[in-house]
């Protein structure tokens, strides 16, 4: 059985009886809230200061200061959304996805099944995150950019320590699946990461790297054209 706060304000018709809405958030006009989705939900210390009334819906409720989703969102069955956030308007998430506190997620973006938002992290408009991308604290991601299956993101370079250095990704790049940003990088504007490389060096924009630790191995150009031949190819059903 779902709750919605009393605080709460639903403009959506399409939210399931199943969801679950804490404190002030904002579901915008249009948005599909599937069953069992949780929005809005305390942070960790204010869940440790009350635990022994945990059982009752209306104390969290008291916690949240709630989260915004917007217009004409999907939010798919058993997503968890923390409070702080702000998602803009047509993001669609798949099933089984965490978006941890002060995360924004910019318009038309895409978030695959089974990803994990650790918080403290902004993602620009129209961005492709596929199913279980792990994305740490401090991560930017700027519009537009794609990021493979499996891809994962670090943020510690010598864990566990006390400095924690987010990766930036820059406007158009494409990191394949299975990548592995280590903390501190930076991925330029429109370059490439190859499936399954370690990036521990900034990419220079434009660049395609690829390795374990990745190395350049051509300019962005080549890449478009390989990519055209390919899709090319497949369109007249050879290969």
């Amino acid at each position: 059985m779902g709750y919605i706060s009393p605080r709460a304000r639903v403009l959506s018709r399409s939210v399931s009886n199943d969801a679950v809405i804490w404190g002030a958030s904002i579901i915008g006009e249009g948005t599909v809230i599937e069953p069992f989705v949780v929005i809005g939900h305390p942070i960790r210390a204010k869940l440790m200061s009350v635990r022994d009334g945990l059982g009752i819906d209306g104390l969290i409720d008291q916690l949240s200061e709630g989260a915004v989703i917007g217009r004409n969102c999907i939010i798919r069955s058993h997503v968890v959304i923390y409070e702080r956030v702000e998602i803009g308007d047509g993001v669609e998430t798949g099933h089984n996805v965490l978006i941890r506190e002060n995360t924004r997620i910019g318009a038309g973006t895409r978030v695959g099944s089974g990803v994990i938002i650790d918080g403290d992290v902004v993602i620009g408009n129209n961005v492709s995150i596929q199913s279980m991308v792990y994305i740490p604290r401090g991560t930017i991601i700027e519009d537009n950019v794609f990021l493979g299956p499996n891809v994962v993101i670090t943020n510690d370079k010598y864990p566990p320590s006390s400095r924690l250095d987010g990766v930036r990704i820059r406007r158009g790049a494409v990191i394949g699946a299975n990548a592995t940003l280590i903390a501190g990088i930076e991925v330029g504007e429109n370059a490439v990461v190859a499936a399954g490389s370690v990036v521990t060096k900034d990419v220079p924009p434009g660049k395609v790297v690829a390795g374990v630790p990745a190395r350049p191995i051509y300019d962005v150009e080549v890449f478009i054209r390989k990519r055209a031949e390919y899709e090319s190819m497949r369109s007249q059903g050879v290969g």
